[in-house]
């Protein structure tokens, strides 16, 4: 069986989004860490594709009226 290395990590959601996963994992009669771990899973290939910080041209063009 594979080891899985747990360990506690505060985060911190708006009260409306985290009321949502209360009642979607009560739902599924799952843990609120299990949802999370799901949409990570179903989402880390699409957020992968973001621009990161470091990504942003440093100085943003001025609009032109």
């Amino acid at each position: 069986m594979k080891h899985i290395e747990k360990r506690k990590q505060s985060l911190y959601f708006p009260v409306e989004m985290l009321d949502e996963m209360q009642r979607e994992a009560e739902r599924l009669e799952r843990p609120v860490s299990w949802v999370i771990q799901q949409a990570w899973k179903l989402s880390k290939d699409i957020i992968s594709g973001y621009p990161g910080t470091s990504d942003l041209p440093s100085v943003l063009p001025t609009p032109s009226m």
